[in-house]
């Protein structure tokens, strides 16, 4: 649902009607990319953006609504979900976050509520590792996602994610991304030795990683002391 500033409701009809003639696109919910604006209001689950004196609701993560401020100025990528009786906008702070939403909706079963219920318990990245390492429990964490379901991501996303795009961290290269950690025989040792510690698959790669970017040497002591460092 959309607001004017005097607080007057807008119909469903008129708000399509509004969507589409602000984003100039007519394809539902690929219609709007982004949205600048200011932030007017700040639920516990939603922000109010204003955008030329019209009010955009968007659902957003507990991280999201934990950096932004009254009055600030943002812009949000977003993703519209359409149905017969209501839209429902959507919104993450990066394109790679709203990327890894748009592949858990794909799954079966796995809705636009649920698909935000997952973000919001664990980040874009360890959503990544999760798939990768087949970590169903980091999935389970998020709310209303079954040991069941969380396998079915797995099973489905697997395919969707490689490691050098595990690697990325808040826009890093591929390119300058390094080796996968499981190709050399030190790491995936300490990744095994973090395992053994009772660290799961997907939390022990991430350690791995991080250490081998900071420049870690690949001896699996000396491994094993650095990827702990980003443990605790």
């Amino acid at each position: 649902m959309l607001y004017y500033k005097n607080e007057t409701k807008v119909s469903l009809t008129q708000t399509a009607d509004i969507l589409q003639y602000v984003s100039g696109y007519y394809e539902t919910a690929a219609m709007i990319g982004y949205i600048k604006g200011t932030v007017e209001e700040i639920y516990s689950d939603c922000i109010l953006l204003d955008n030329n004196s019209v009010g955009y609701r968007i659902f957003v993560t507990p991280s999201f609504i934990s950096d932004v401020s009254y009055g600030e100025k943002i812009k949000i990528y977003t993703y519209l979900s359409v149905k017969e009786d209501s839209l429902t906008l959507f919104g993450f702070k990066s394109r790679d976050e709203l990327d890894v939403y748009k592949l858990l909706l794909t799954v079966n079963g796995v809705g636009p509520k649920a698909a935000m219920g997952i973000m919001s318990a664990v980040s874009a990245e360890e959503v990544r590792y999760a798939v990768l390492t087949s970590d169903a429990r980091k999935l389970s964490t998020a709310p209303g996602i079954g040991k069941k379901t969380a396998q079915k991501i797995i099973l489905e996303l697997k395919d969707k994610f490689d490691f050098n795009t595990a690697f990325e961290d808040g826009g890093t290269d591929v390119d300058d991304a390094p080796q996968s950690p499981l190709k050399t025989e030190a790491a995936a040792d300490t990744v095994e030795a973090l395992e053994a510690l009772g660290y799961s698959a997907s939390d022990a790669l991430k350690a791995v990683n991080k250490a081998l970017k900071e420049g870690a040497p690949q001896e699996s002591g000396i491994l094993l002391k650095e990827a702990l460092k980003h443990l605790f």
